[in-house]
This record gives structure tokens, sequence and C-alpha cells, in this order.
């Protein structure tokens, strides 16, 4: 579903330049669900945005679902955001449109695409908002105004919104960030059920330890570039099929990778470092039965 080589974005002032993404490489697979984890500044939402088409690449190459980014016009790039992804964020200001219902909110969406026959009537519009509605939970708050819904309540209107044009992507920022551990937990299962029946990828830019352990892959980025992942256990995806994600222990259910970049180099944490007594940069690197040992 996505494909980023090299990928570099820097942002220019007139006094100062700021490389955010410093050659990143990164393949998501379609169907998958995985999270992306960093630092404040770490890169993590420039690369969430530049999927979601919001701000273009300065090099490199980024493939979504086909299309190169690079060489999409503007009008391509449009018709890009309306049908091929879906938005999530943090803030649901950006999400709903405070002076609409819950299901006038789904259905805004679908005004922008009456090139599709399903999207023409008013009538389909609403039968296909009362679906999503439904598939979130959010039915029988169909008439409620933004005022009138809870923050966990909101965000589930604005996965409703999200999902409203049948992306084959799925991009949320935070989507935990601003509810209780209960309702995040909710909205863990409910990514992992959409995750599930209907095939859509999901990426999600997240600081949440509790969702980015619950996901089928967590990647780091660190100084925009990805320095480690972690996979979910097989036995573990396996038995998320018929579970809920509640319904699993946290602890110890990914495994932890680093991840080598073209020129062979690995990037060790501070805390790695820490624990070897490991200091300054000078370290000696030899192979003993197959394993690489790295010490002072």
């Amino acid at each position: 579903m996505i494909v980023c080589d090299g990928l570099v974005k820097i942002y220019k002032t007139n006094t100062i330049e700021v490389m955010a993404l410093q050659g990143l490489d990164m393949n998501v697979a379609k169907g998958e669900l995985m999270a992306v984890v960093g630092n404040s500044g770490s890169g993590k939402s420039t690369f969430l945005n530049m999927v979601g088409g919001l701000i273009k690449p300065s090099a490199g190459q980024l493939l979504v679902d086909g299309k190169d980014l690079f060489r999409l016009s503007e009008k391509q790039l449009v018709e890009y955001k309306k049908n091929t992804v879906g938005f999530v964020w943090q803030k649901n200001s950006r999400n709903l449109f405070p002076y609409l219902s819950a299901i006038r909110n789904v259905e805004v969406p679908m005004q922008f695409c009456r090139d599709n026959k399903a999207m023409k009537s008013e009538a389909k519009r609403r039968e296909r908002a009362l679906e999503l509605l439904e598939l979130v939970g959010m039915s029988h708050r169909k008439d409620s105004l933004l005022h009138q819904l809870s923050g966990g309540e909101q965000q589930r209107v604005a996965i409703a919104i999200a999902l409203a044009n049948g992306p084959k992507l799925l991009l949320a920022d935070e989507p935990t960030g601003a509810v209780d551990q209960k309702t995040s937990l909710m909205i863990q299962d409910m990514f992992r059920m959409l995750n599930r029946d209907l095939g859509v990828t999901i990426v999600i830019v997240t600081h949440d330890v509790s969702l980015a352990k619950k996901v089928d892959r967590v990647v780091m980025i660190r100084d925009g570039k990805i320095s480690s992942e972690r996979v979910m256990k097989q036995g573990y995806l396996d038995r998320m099929k018929h579970l809920d994600v509640s319904e699993l222990e946290a602890e110890n259910i990914q495994e932890e990778f680093a991840i080598l970049d073209r020129a062979g180099r690995v990037q060790l944490t501070k805390g790695i470092l820490e624990q070897a007594g490991i200091e300054g940069n000078r370290v000696r690197i030899e192979v003993q039965d197959g394993k690489i040992i790295i010490s002072v």
C-alpha cells in the first residue's frame, strides 16, 4: 500500500533549514494495521501528512496504492485525497462541523464524490451514513450535535467520517490522545475490527503505549529515519482474529528488531548504550558463533 524510498522532507525559512525526514525507507503492506511512534520532532507527523497528500516530499520516492505522489497534478491530488485516504485527527474540531448532526457530518465527504453513482442521491448518502454510524456504534446518536457528544463519541463519529468514501488507507493522528483509558481501549478494538472486517490498511501515529503494543507492527522513527520495529508474535496475530484487543495481555506479545539502513548502519538507543555501559563513540565489533557482539 505504501512504499517510501529515501524519503526526504526539508522545511525552509528565511534563516534556517530543518530536515524532518532524512532518507526514510518504509513499506506498509495492504491490509496492515500498524503504528508509527517517535519523540516530538522525529518526523512521524511529517510522514503521515505526506502520505495523506497534505505536504509534498523534498526528495525520494513515495508510492501509495500504486500512485506516485511526486507526479500527481493538483487535480489528481485532490482526487487522491477524496477517494484513497481517510484521516482521523486528534482534535475533533478538525473532524467535525459543530453545527451539523452526527449523520450530516458523515454525509459531508460524500457531497464531494457525486461522480460515484452510489453517492449521487441524497437517499443513498443517508443510507451509507447510517451504515457507518452503526458500524462504529453511534447510530443511536445520529441526530446529536457536537456539544451533545462525549469526546469518545465524537471520535467514533470522526472514524465514520474518515470511512465515508470507502478509502483504501486510513490515517490516524493520535486518535486516543484526548480520551480516557476506557475510551482508548474501545477505540483500539474499533481499529482492529475495521482492519479485520473491511480490510482497510490503517496507519496510526501515536504516543499511546497501550495502543502501540496492540497493533501488528510498530515502527520507531528517530531523527527522520526508522531505527527499530516491533512485530507482533505470530501466535498473538492468530489469536487477534478471534479476540478483542482488550482480552490480550500487552506485555511480551511483540518482538523488537533493529533496522539496518542501506549502508549497513544501525541505530542504538540511549537506553541500550547505558545498559551496556558504553560511553563515547568508539566500540569493538566482532562476530562470535554467527552473532554480532558490540562492546567497549
